[in-house]
C-alpha cells in the first residue's frame, strides 16, 4: 500500500471515528422517553387511503408572505393570519390588499375572535395575547401553577367569551423545538382555560405529547386538544356528568395531527403536518437510538414527507374526509384547515401563501 493510500486510510478513519463520536457523545437537552406507538394505520386503503384531492387547492391571500399558520375570515370575508416574522396582518382573498393589523415581537401560532371584537392569539413565543379594536396589544396570561408557558400554541373563545381554551404545546421546549420535544415524548404539554372574568388560567390537563390544535364541541359540551406526538386527539369533557374527565376521541391517527378546527355544527377538521415516520416509530422503544436521531438531526434535513394532509371527522370521532396530495408543488405542510361557507380554508407554517377548496370537493366521496 502506498503512502498516498495510507494517508486517505487513516483520514477516512478518522472521520468515521468523529462521525461516530458526535453521534454518540455530543452534548443534548434531549431525554427520550421509551414508549410504544400503535401500529400505523393503513394508507394504501382504509378511511385513510392515500388520493390526490387536494391537488387543485387555489393558492390565496398576499403573496410571498411567511408561514401564515393560523387563519380566520372576519366578517367582511377577509382572511387574518399570523407570520413567522410575527405580524398578524389581514388579507383579501384575491391579493388586493394587505394590513398589518400588529407584530408582537414572538410568533402567533393560534387565533380566534373574542365576542367583544378582540383577536385573542396563542403566540409561540410571548404567551395568551390580546388585540383589541384599536390595535392595541396586551399579554393575558404567561403561565399556569407557578409554571411557564413554554410554547403557546392554539386558542379558541367560547360564544359567551368567558373562557379562551388554549395549548401550552411543552413547557420544557420552545417554538422551533417541536421536532425535540416530539422525538423526547416527555409529555410536558398542558391545555389550559383562561377566565376573562378574573384573568385567571387554569390547568384542565397535563402531561399530553405536544399539546396542539384545540376546538370546542357541539354545545360546549368538551373541548378538543390535538396530541402531535402521540397521533391522537384527546376530549376533556365541560359538561355534564362527564365533567371534568377526558378521554380520547380519535387514536392512531396516520400522521401528526397540528391544528384543529370545528365546523359549529357537525364537522372537525384535522390538519395533519405530515404522515408518520417509520423511522420515528421504529425508533420509539430505543431512546438511546432517538438521542442519536437528535444529534443527526443538527446537520442532515429533517426526514418530514411533504404531503398535503387534512381530516374531517364527525361529532363521533369518525372519518367523513381524507383529503391527501403528495404530488410534487403541492400544498405543505398544511397545519390549520377551517370551515366557512362554501369553502375550506387552508394555512401552512411553511408555506408562503394561503389555499382554500370548495366545500363541495372536500366533502365529495
Amino acid at each position: 500500500m502506498s503512502t498516498r493510500s495510507r494517508k486517505v486510510r487513516h483520514l477516512l478513519l478518522l472521520i468515521l471515528i468523529v462521525v461516530v463520536a458526535f453521534l454518540l457523545l455530543m452534548p443534548t437537552k434531549v431525554q427520550p422517553v421509551n414508549w410504544s406507538p400503535p401500529k400505523a394505520p393503513s394508507m394504501k386503503d382504509g378511511p385513510f387511503a392515500e388520493n390526490q384531492r387536494l391537488k387543485d387547492v387555489q393558492r390565496i391571500g398576499a403573496q410571498e408572505i411567511a408561514g401564515p399558520e393560523a387563519l380566520l375570515v372576519d366578517a367582511q370575508g377577509f382572511l387574518i393570519t399570523g407570520l413567522h416574522d410575527g405580524r398578524i396582518i389581514r388579507t383579501s382573498p384575491e391579493s388586493k390588499t394587505l394590513e398589518v393589523l400588529a407584530n408582537t415581537g414572538g410568533r402567533p401560532l393560534g387565533l380566534a375572535l373574542h365576542p367583544d371584537g378582540r383577536l385573542i392569539i396563542a403566540d409561540g413565543v410571548k404567551g395568551l395575547l390580546a388585540l383589541d379594536t384599536q390595535h392595541k396589544l396586551t399579554t393575558l396570561s404567561t403561565s399556569a401553577n407557578g409554571l411557564p408557558f413554554g410554547f403557546t400554541d392554539d386558542v379558541t373563545v367560547d360564544a359567551a367569551g368567558r373562557y379562551a381554551y388554549f395549548s401550552d404545546a411543552s413547557s420544557r421546549w420552545g417554538y422551533g423545538e417541536d421536532g425535540e420535544a416530539v422525538i423526547e415524548h416527555g409529555g410536558d404539554g398542558r391545555l389550559l382555560r383562561y377566565d376573562f372574568s378574573n384573568n385567571q388560567t387554569e390547568v384542565l390537563l397535563d402531561q399530553l405529547q405536544f399539546a396542539n390544535g384545540v376546538a370546542l364541541g357541539p354545545d360546549e359540551n368538551y373541548v378538543l386538544v390535538n396530541e402531535t406526538g402521540a397521533y391522537r386527539i384527546s376530549r376533556y369533557w365541560l359538561k355534564g356528568g362527564k365533567a371534568g374527565t377526558h378521554d380520547l376521541f380519535i387514536d392512531n391517527l396516520p400522521g401528526l395531527p397540528d391544528n384543529l378546527s370545528f365546523n359549529g355544527q357537525d364537522r372537525f377538521w384535522v390538519a395533519l403536518y405530515s404522515p408518520r415516520n417509520p423511522l420515528l416509530d421504529g425508533f420509539a422503544g430505543y431512546p438511546l437510538m432517538r438521542k442519536v436521531m437528535v444529534r443527526a438531526l443538527m446537520v442532515v434535513p429533517k426526514p418530514i414527507e411533504r404531503k398535503a394532509f387534512v381530516l374531517g371527522l364527525d361529532v363521533n370521532g369518525q372519518v367523513i374526509a381524507n383529503l391527501q396530495d403528495g404530488s410534487a408543488g403541492n400544498y405543505s405542510p398544511i397545519t390549520t384547515a377551517r370551515e366557512y361557507g362554501d369553502w375550506l380554508y387552508l394555512g401552512s407554517l411553511k408555506n408562503t401563501s394561503m389555499a382554500r377548496l370548495p366545500m363541495k370537493l372536500a366533502l365529495a366521496h
